[in-house]
């Protein structure tokens, strides 16, 4: 079980940690650092063209990675009243953002995260982090933390204990352009 300040020490280097989110555990590393991010996949079993989410403790954190000049004003209100919150959003992906991030997509999927855990991590980081399910491509989200230990708990630098937020399912991934729910 790792302390807050131990997960980040292991971002930082360049490693794959696992934490709680909303509904179910999560693997994060640094977006920026290709080599994590690929170590990231490998563990989970998932293709880079698949794009992953960023989670952030506040959308100043994701600005680097997101146009946020192409997000269309209609849309704004329904995106930030829904954070911090369980609702993640494909917005337009800025040049900078990384393609092992963005995956096959000009868009990005991001999130400000209500929880307690996940916002200690990206203010401590500074910046936000990967957020992907604990578990294999193709299998179902990990809930239980000895299943974490058991399945993924070997595999990944740090392991940051704590309980889910009480969601029941992992996050609601709604089109900022359009509105429409890609996953409920």
């Amino acid at each position: 079980m790792a302390t807050i300040d131990t997960a980040v020490e292991q971002l930082m280097a360049g490693e794959v940690i696992a934490y709680p989110t909303e509904a179910v555990y999560g693997l994060g590393c640094d977006p920026d650092n290709e080599e994590a991010v690929l170590k990231l996949l490998a563990i989970k079993q998932r293709p880079v063209a698949k794009g992953l989410i960023l989670i952030a403790a506040n959308y100043s954190q994701l600005l680097p990675y997101i146009h946020d000049n192409a997000i269309p004003i209609e849309r704004r209100f329904q995106i930030f009243s829904s954070w911090p919150g369980h609702v993640s959003w494909v917005l337009p992906a800025s040049a900078k953002a990384p393609r092992w991030i963005t995956g096959n997509f000009n868009s990005i999927a991001v999130r400000v995260s209500a929880h307690p855990i996940v916002q200690q991590l990206c203010q401590a980081y500074g910046k936000p982090i990967v957020s992907t399910s604990a578990n294999l491509a193709g299998e179902a989200a990990i809930n239980d933390y000895q299943q974490l230990l058991a399945s993924i708990g070997l595999q990944v630098a740090a392991v940051v204990d704590g309980p889910l937020g009480g969601a029941t399912q992992p996050s609601q991934i709604r089109d900022a352009m359009t509105g429409e729910i890609i996953r409920s």
